[in-house]
């Protein structure tokens, strides 16, 4: 049972990592119905988004010679380049136009910072800057966070593992959710995951309090 201290997160459900973006992850747009259907079940709900500058440093366009999927080290350690995607107001940066979810309290914006990518809704990939998404959280009541949507092996993964690591319990809705896999990517995320106490459940298993349920104070 969910109920007022359980906290949907709703990650990166985007126009460019769904059909026809310019980082299309297979299958993406099945996440939506999925979503809008769980999201009824939760009091609480945040929905994230990234939101990159132009010429942000994990694209490949901003380094000479680089392709999408290279590598290379910045000052946090090595970074996958991306096309570019999600660029700040841009129509690829919106939310997916199925996504209903009228009832969510925060949207969060990630990866704002141009030298900085960020996966992780928690905590940006230097692994020092803050989203401000725990004390939120924390403040609410919340102890226990679900996950879904995109990337599995990238922005679900990280956020669950860094919702651990700042004392929530995670859940990874994985029918909820799909993956770029790219190099072993999804084998890796679900090893990590599982190593740090994640659950893994589906979304029929999600069934809701009754609605008397106060929120927390």
């Amino acid at each position: 049972m969910v109920g007022p201290k359980d906290c949907l997160l709703v990650v990166d459900v985007q126009k460019d990592f769904t059909r026809g973006g310019s980082l299309e992850v297979p299958d993406a747009d099945a996440v939506v119905p999925l979503i809008n259907l769980l999201a009824r079940r939760f009091v609480n709900v945040v929905i994230t988004q990234d939101w990159h500058t132009p010429g942000h440093s994990s694209f490949a366009s901003s380094h000479a010679g680089r392709k999408p999927f290279d590598t290379i080290e910045l000052s946090y350690g090595t970074q996958v380049l991306w096309p570019d995607h999600c660029v700040q107001d841009t129509p690829g940066a919106a939310l997916h136009e199925r996504l209903d979810v009228p009832h969510a309290q925060l949207t969060l914006r990630k990866g704002f910072h141009p030298q900085i990518d960020s996966y992780s809704v928690f905590l940006e990939a230097d692994r020092r800057t803050y989203t401000g998404l725990s004390g939120y959280l924390a403040l609410r009541g919340i102890d226990r966070v679900f996950l879904a949507g995109l990337t599995t092996d990238f922005c679900v993964a990280w956020s669950a593992l860094d919702a651990r690591r700042f004392g929530f319990a995670a859940v990874v809705l994985e029918d909820a959710c799909r993956a770029i896999d790219t190099n072993g990517s999804l084998a890796s995320a679900w090893a990590a995951m599982k190593a740090a106490g994640v659950e893994r459940a589906r979304t029929f298993q999600v069934q809701a309090e009754p609605m008397n349920s106060a929120p927390p104070m």
